[in-house]
């Protein structure tokens, strides 16, 4: 079995685990509530590469952190990153009618239910990450809370969605659209990277690896992201193509242009790869990954 190939059975294995996580945490009910439970899993169930919850996963096992606690995280981190796409989807938002190959929850359902369900959502990954079952540490479970609400707040991935709205009616340049981008989609990932250092208790010059790795991967997804969206087919992606460039928005594309985006991207990936030298050969399925990011389709 070839080395990619064993990296995408790696994912594959990492995707299943997450999602019967995740089935086995969602609520079910069968009140008046029922409906916005069930939004819940229509949006987060049954799609989607778990690349977020693979970087956890895989950073932890560098550590020697069990599955269990690991997969829980990943599937929290799943969970904001659910809520975020529920609410980027929103008619207030980016107004789209297609995530994952299929209706977005405001289209199945209907808006006050998706905004409801986020809401839900983003709620209970907290829940889980300062849940006993996650780490029997509470100082690590505060630890998670924190760098959590870090990314996901007005400082991280929120306050990213706020420059994307303002970015419609500005003419952005490449340091602000880096910005932008480390905020909206490189904070959660950063988050994941350093998830599995602070489960496993990892050194300060470990994390600070862990978070250069994120940083460089971050902005290498984001810029394959925009590719992307100029070259990709709606089919395949699972959600509309060409978004960015009806809406006017400046991107990596735009400013940089097809080539020159594509080569930033290849070489951001192999230096995020670099940065993990030291680990050695337990860093091989984050290696792995940084090259999947740049060749993925979708």
């Amino acid at each position: 079995m070839s080395a990619t190939t064993e990296f995408e059975a790696a994912l594959a294995r990492s995707a299943e685990a997450v999602e019967d996580c995740l089935a086995g945490l969602l609520p079910d009910g069968d009140g008046h509530e029922e409906r916005v439970m069930e939004a819940m899993r229509y949006s987060s169930l049954g799609g989607g590469k778990r690349i977020r919850p693979f970087l956890v996963m895989a950073g932890a096992d560098m550590f020697n952190v069990s599955r269990e606690r690991s997969e829980r995280v990943g599937a929290a981190i799943e969970m904001v990153h659910t809520y975020s796409l529920i609410h980027d989807d929103l008619p207030a938002m980016d107004d789209d009618g297609l995530r994952r190959g299929q209706p977005t929850c405001h289209v199945k359902f209907d808006e006050a239910t998706a905004i409801l369900a986020g809401d839900a959502l983003l709620t209970l990954a907290f829940e889980v990450v300062a849940g006993p079952d996650t780490h029997p540490n509470p100082d690590v479970r505060c630890d998670l809370a924190l760098e959590m609400a870090k990314a996901a707040g007005a400082q991280g991935m929120v306050g990213g969605q706020m420059i994307d709205l303002v970015a419609e009616d500005h003419d952005f340049d490449v340091a602000e659209i880096t910005r932008l981008q480390r905020m909206k989609t490189g904070a959660l990932i950063n988050f994941s990277c350093i998830a599995g250092g602070i489960l496993g208790r990892a050194t300060d010059h470990q994390m600070h690896i862990l978070s250069a790795y994120a940083h460089d991967l971050g902005l290498a997804f984001q810029i394959v992201d925009d590719l992307l969206d100029v070259e990709g087919d709606t089919a395949v992606l699972g959600k509309t193509a060409g978004k960015d460039e009806a809406a006017g928005k400046a991107t990596f594309v735009s400013l940089l242009g097809i080539e020159r985006a594509r080569e930033q991207a290849r070489m951001l990936a192999g230096q995020a790869a670099a940065h993990l030298g030291p680990f050695d050969d337990k860093a091989a399925n984050l290696c792995q990954l940084a090259e999947f990011v740049v060749n993925r389709r979708n």
